[in-house]
């Protein structure tokens, strides 16, 4: 089975997630700048016109689909990149996914997911990935 992971997270942290993602093979993600708040309300600042309240924060939305048996090697690198232990750090959203198609070649599934170096190949694990 397919999951896919939407991760908002601090602008600031997109490239450690990035980087740590593809370290462990996930080589295919989309990002999205997003806005937004969560717990904290958004920020308060102090300027010369005195104190204001910003409630919607720039984020950065990360999508991934890929493999059940990936899954929790995926949301620890997040954890550990996107982690500085302040308000705002972010959150994970996990969702089944029914089914994917690659346009191109119309393979469906767990196949259509691959890609060359990918998390999968380096388990070398293949065959599983057929459906």
């Amino acid at each position: 089975m397919l999951k896919k992971i939407e991760a908002i997270i601090r602008e600031d942290k997109v490239n450690d997630v990035k980087d740590a993602l593809v370290d462990i093979g996930i080589l295919g993600m989309n990002m999205f700048e997003v806005r937004g708040h969560g717990r904290q309300g958004g920020i308060q600042l102090v300027g010369r016109a005195g104190t204001y309240q910003i409630t919607v924060l720039p984020k950065i939305q990360i999508n991934i689909i890929l493999s059940d048996h990936n899954l929790e090697a995926a949301i620890e690198a997040i954890l550990k990149s996107a982690y500085t232990g302040e308000q705002g750090d972010g959150i994970i959203f996990i969702y089944p996914v029914e089914d994917v198609i690659r346009i191109r070649t119309r393979e469906r599934g767990q196949g259509a997911m691959m890609y060359p170096g990918d998390i999968d190949s380096k388990r070398g694990n293949p065959k599983d990935n057929k459906q």
